[in-house]
């Protein structure tokens, strides 16, 4: 870092940004297969071709996306930060191929699908503007060097990649700059979902008056110095921080030099006990920096917090575990608010681990399809065109095809054989969503910063009366979204039910969020929240199979939220227990009805947790529903973190019914609400475990985003 620093007062002109457009076109995230632009999509118009794509690799499923932060901010010239989107996309495996389209003068989105070793060893790829460079699945690795960023580059976006090992040998490294990404002068910059470990200087450097910088959802690991910020001696630049897993790191986590409007929130500093590395600080505000810090979990950490004495530091919300040495705030820089320039949500700083455990790095299901994993110049336009999705964009204000999201719905076609997109702008939704079974292969997905974003939500109950005045609804027509077509999705929102207990105890309490009766329903980042019944997994009938898989998920309720005979899994999210209307502590987790023949709910790698009374909730209790003997109810949780709400024998009977006659185990749960095995509270063996994974659960399907 410089050590000369000073107040510059030039501050670039900007705007906040809008929440969906770019170069007034509706921002869409399309499926994999689709190009950003084309005529499926009917942008172009009738006549209009897909750009470029006879020599082009359909698009992958992220390829579309852009930042948030103050990367999506309007200023200097440009529109947000967008990537390559408005270029080819091409798919490289080779390093002559990545360095060719990476410094090209036009825009690209680069699809790296294959582990690529620099040469010479240090290699830092000279980027220009407007690329998009994102790994397909978890199999692009750039090894042994990484990217540059230099004077005036801007509009650029690196996702979903792993880079890695240039080390060489000394740790706190100033012979070889070898970093995973520098940046000298750039602007419009998205970092965003990528593994960026083990080099030989540092993984991050934003330099010399980098702005408009987002760095989001990364994991950051196994080097002296994470991520520098600054040698500048102006006070200019503008940059987002969040959702970041900073571990096993000593420095630079990062250090924030000189930077105007610094904006770190939720992300998850940690020193591992018991190892060799050791930090000597966690987040810095040096020289003139004015930083703002949120919700942030610092586990370990020597010295979390530091700033230099002319530097401003404002802290909300952080949680401190077993860290030392010093916790600063304070200063007389000018008072700023981030909302100001960019919307955002907070995530709780309780659920920031469990929440990047899961979710920061790189992303198994962002990437091609396996039909487009070619290279650049060998996939013809026809199967582009045939891999491509149809979009259907909803929006309160008007701006969308649609102003609800069931009128979406309606407009797809029946039997559609191809995937549907319905993108829903950020908002409040208040309807009721079914999705029936003659409509597969739909996703409903928000086009938000924030899965808190876009909000699907109605209040129905189990006795409230029909509007036509045919009677009351059921426990399962409560629901706010019903999906009975096969081969649903749904993406980064949140769908709820905010049936209003305490003012309706003359009718039952179960009231549900999301009911599912089909198979191959992937749920990811999204929240499904209620009280009583909040997710109902289902199936189209008793011998039918029905799968569903939600992975980076919120589910939030008190009584048997979530339950039901399908084949349910519940992976790397949370479970946040929630109190009873009245303010009583006391519920249940699951309650499956599985089928003899079939395996029930998994909550594997996840975290159970929430602001209720110690041991006052169970994990589940068998639902043998209308009585039926012949089920044979199923939870197994394992790998999972138990808060100290669960009770020390977490499993009990329901309607005369024990669980101890039906399948109720736990394997290597950890946290102060985990315990020993006995007969009131059954562990796997290794064996038994063995055959009791994600796989198992899901056989041949494999869940991908699309």
């Amino acid at each position: 870092m410089s050590a000369h620093r000073s107040s510059g007062t030039n501050r670039p002109r900007h705007r906040r940004r809008g929440t969906a457009l770019a170069f007034g076109i509706p921002l869409v995230l399309t499926a994999a297969g689709t190009l950003a632009y084309g005529a499926d999509l009917g942008l172009l118009g009738a006549d209009a071709q897909p750009k470029a794509a006879a020599a082009t690799a359909a698009a992958p499923a992220w390829a579309t996306a852009t930042a948030d932060g103050f990367a999506s901010v309007d200023a200097l010239g440009q529109n947000g930060t967008y990537g390559g989107r408005d270029g080819r996309t091409v798919t490289v495996k080779t390093l002559a191929d990545l360095e060719k389209y990476a410094t090209a003068a036009e825009p690209y989105v680069i699809v790296v699908a294959a582990t690529i070793t620099m040469d010479p060893v240090g290699k830092e790829i000279k980027v220009q503007s407007d690329k998009t460079i994102v790994g397909s699945g978890t199999a692009g690795h750039i090894v042994g060097g990484g990217f540059f960023l230099g004077q005036g580059v801007h509009n650029v976006i690196i996702r979903n990649l792993t880079i890695r090992d240039a080390y060489q040998g000394v740790w706190n490294d100033k012979e070889h700059d070898y970093d995973g990404i520098q940046l000298d002068g750039a602007h419009h910059v998205w970092i965003d979902h990528n593994d960026i470990r083990h080099m030989a200087d540092g993984l991050i450097d934003s330099r010399k008056d980098t702005t408009y910088l987002t760095v989001s959802w990364n994991k950051l690991s196994q080097e002296n110095k994470a991520f520098g910020i600054g040698w500048t001696d102006n006070v200019t630049a503008d940059i987002t921080i969040h959702h970041n897993w900073i571990r096993e790191t000593e420095q630079r986590n990062p250090s924030t030099d000189n930077v105007a409007h610094a904006h770190l929130y939720n992300n998850f500093l940690e020193d591992v006990a018991g190892t060799d590395i050791k930090s000597s600080y966690g987040n810095y505000s040096r020289g003139g920096t004015n930083m703002v810090l949120e919700n942030s979990y610092f586990q370990g950490l020597t010295n979390p917090v530091v700033r230099d004495a002319g530097a401003t530091l404002v802290q909300r919300g952080n949680v401190f575990s077993g860290t030392t040495g010093k916790n600063e705030s304070g200063g007389t820089g000018a008072a700023w608010d981030p909302k100001t320039y960019y919307a955002y949500t907070l995530d709780k700083a309780a659920d920031v681990p469990a929440l990047l455990k899961s979710g920061a790095g790189p992303r198994g299901s962002i990437g091609t399809s396996a039909s487009t994993a070619t290279t650049a110049t060998t996939k013809a336009a026809a199967t582009t065109k045939a891999a491509a999705a149809t979009t259907l964009t909803v929006a309160k204000d008007g701006s969308g095809q649609y102003t609800t999201v069931q009128a979406a719905v309606n407009a797809v076609p029946a039997n559609n054989p191809a995937r549907v997109v319905i993108a829903v702008k950020p908002g409040t939704y208040r309807e009721l969503v079914k999705v029936p079974s003659n409509k597969p292969h739909v996703t409903i997905q928000g086009t938000g910063g924030s899965r808190k974003d876009t909000t699907i939500v109605y209040d129905n109950a189990s006795g409230t009366p029909k509007p036509d005045g045919s009677g009351t609804y059921g426990t399962g027509g409560s629901a706010t979204v019903a999906v009975d077509g096969d081969d649903f999705q749904a993406r980064n929102l949140t769908i709820s039910n905010d049936f209003d207990e305490a003012a309706h105890q003359d009718i039952a309490n179960q009231a549900v969020a999301l009911r599912t009766s089909a198979d191959k329903v992937f749920l990811d980042g999204v929240i499904v929240s209620g009280d009583q019944d909040t997710l109902l997994v289902d199936t189209a009938a008793k011998e039918k199979l029905g799968r569903v898989y939600l992975t980076n998920s919120y589910v939030i309720g008190n009584t048997d939220f979530i339950f039901g005979r399908a084949t349910a899994v519940i992976d790397k999210s949370v479970i946040t227990l929630k109190k009873r209307w009245n303010g009583t502590s006391a519920g249940y987790v699951t309650a499956p009805s599985t089928a003899a023949d079939r395996k029930g709910i998994l909550i594997a790698n996840s975290t159970v947790n929430g602001d209720v009374a110690d041991r006052s909730f169970y994990l589940g209790r068998p639902w043998h529903a209308g009585g039926d003997a012949t089920l044979d109810p199923q939870t197994t949780v394992r790998n999972t973190a138990l808060s100290a709400a669960i009770r020390t024998t977490p499993w009990t009977d329901m309607s005369g019914f024990s669980w101890k006659d039906d399948r109720f185990a736990e394997y290597k749960n950890t946290g102060a609400g985990s315990g020993a095995a006995s007969s009131d509270r059954p562990l796997l063996t290794d064996a038994q475990a063995a055959a009791q994974e994600v796989a198992d659960w899901l056989g041949d399907w494999t869940p991908t985003a699309s």
